[in-house]
């Protein structure tokens, strides 16, 4: 596109390169290509035929004023002194200015034929309403004073440049910081409300505008940080943000977090022999968790349904075993040996005598993403899924073992973030957990906490 905008303007501007303006003494602008000159005279080729000027009749040969046309309505006129691929170099009374190609819609030429005449006319309505507004005893001098002023107008020959030229195009100027020209504009809270409310569900789907959105604040801070000098760094994030895929552009997802689990259990073992009467045993701990996620986009909107399989591990806890058949059968022993100092004991004093419990869950669940703000280079989304929980916990005593179940429903609500690397997604995701556990699992806690990094995937 940056070409295309240089080729045509370039081949504007070359068609243009060999006609001149030539201004009179006496105020005449006379437009047309200089064939040759002499010390005492100026041929040139005008639209009329050749023209032959008396050097001393020329005051200036003018260079080529051009009207630029910006996107947004804004306008400048000056002398274009550099034209690339990529910027556009003016010169104007503010100075020199900076202009991006695509930021240009359209040049035209400043004819100043046309712009002496229309001048004379500001000029000649000037004093017609002064001369209205005059008393008629001050006619005569009110009539002198408009003359008076009409007059260095056409003496001087007409426009004088920028300045006046400008009242004759009734310019719209834009906002120029450090000889760049600003693209971004202030609008305000109010503004950006109403403009949201205007707006059709459709054209905000279309604009990929969200209506709820209030990020009123981000954009005051964007103007500001334009009127500062900082256009390049704004222009080169949106240029990366550009790069990132769309969101829109996608309609499946998959996902791997990997993370911690809190698992805050409780054994109640009162119905195990010589633990009546004991407190529950704590028997949780922080497990390893890792959950893999296919979600599909609901209807081209910004929710995301889908299956999720999750594993976490119960980590190593054990306590002392208080059976007393451990007890009797190191009495029995000693009662049958015929050393007895020297008795074979099946549970020596002194070994490990305690119950070790282990385990591990399974979720499987039906998961749901709701993003914010897709597009955005961190993207902020709620999750929320339930299913059926499957939890073992290994019960590994001295004498006694068995595998204790703890399967329950369980649903879960969290908030996540996620940023684009190329085409991977890397996020944090913190999600609250709630399952309910019967039998001797009961006086466990409700709620687990769960904390992960995410790899994920849009195509």
């Amino acid at each position: 596109m940056k070409k295309s905008v240089f080729f045509v303007l370039s081949l504007f501007i070359f068609s243009l390169s060999f006609a001149e303006t030539v201004k009179l003494k006496d105020g005449t602008f006379i437009n047309g290509s200089i064939v040759s000159q002499t010390e005492y005279t100026l041929n040139l080729n005008t639209s009329y035929g050749p023209v032959v000027l008396n050097q001393r009749d020329v005051e200036s040969v003018l260079p080529d004023q051009h009207r630029i046309y910006l996107k947004g309505g804004t306008q400048l006129i000056g002398v274009i002194l550099d034209l690339d691929e990529f910027n556009m170099v003016l010169q104007t009374d503010q100075g020199i200015v900076n202009i991006d190609m695509p930021q240009i819609l359209s040049v035209e030429v400043y004819d100043y034929d046309q712009g002496a005449s229309a001048q004379q006319a500001i000029a000649d309505q000037q004093a017609k309403q002064q001369a209205a507004a005059a008393s008629a005893a001050a006619l005569q001098a009110g009539a002198a004073a408009a003359s008076a002023q009409a007059a260095p107008v056409t003496a001087a020959g007409g426009l004088t440049f920028d300045a006046d030229i400008e009242k004759v195009f009734d310019v719209k100027k834009p906002e120029i910081v450090n000889g760049q020209v600003q693209t971004v504009k202030e609008i305000s809270a109010a503004e950006i409300r109403a403009r949201r409310a205007q707006m059709s569900d459709e054209e905000a789907f279309l604009k990929g505008v969200n209506k709820a959105q209030t990020d009123e604040e981000a954009i005051v801070q964007t103007a500001e940080a334009a009127r500062s000098g900082k256009l390049e760094q704004i222009k080169k994030a949106e240029a990366k943000r550009a790069k990132r895929p769309k969101d829109s552009a996608s309609d499946k997802y998959f996902a791997i977090t990997i993370g911690a689990q809190m698992n805050d259990l409780k054994l109640d073992n009162t119905d195990r022999a010589g633990f009546a009467g004991t407190d529950p045993y704590d028997v949780g701990g922080t497990g390893v968790r890792a959950e893999a996620a296919f979600l599909w986009r609901v209807k081209s909107s910004n929710l995301w349904l889908g299956p999720a399989l999750a594993i976490a591990n119960i980590p190593n806890s054990s306590f002392d075993d208080k059976d007393p058949a451990i007890e009797a059968a190191n009495q029995d022993a000693y009662d049958k040996a015929e050393n007895k100092d020297n008795v074979n004991y099946p549970y020596p004093p002194g070994s490990d005598l305690s119950v070790h419990t282990s385990g591990q869950a399974i979720d499987l669940l039906l998961k749901a993403n709701y993003y914010f703000n897709p597009d955005d280079l961190f993207s902020i989304y709620l999750t929320a899924s339930g299913g059926y929980r499957m939890l073992s916990l290994n019960y590994r005593g001295v004498i006694q073992s068995d595998t204790i179940d703890g399967n329950s429903f369980v649903g879960s609500v969290g908030i996540g973030t996620e940023t684009h690397f190329d085409d991977m997604m890397l996020g944090l995701e913190v999600q609250e957990f709630f399952a309910p556990y019967s039998g001797s699992l009961k006086e466990s806690s409700v709620a687990n906490l769960v904390a992960s990094v995410k790899f994920s995937w849009k195509f």
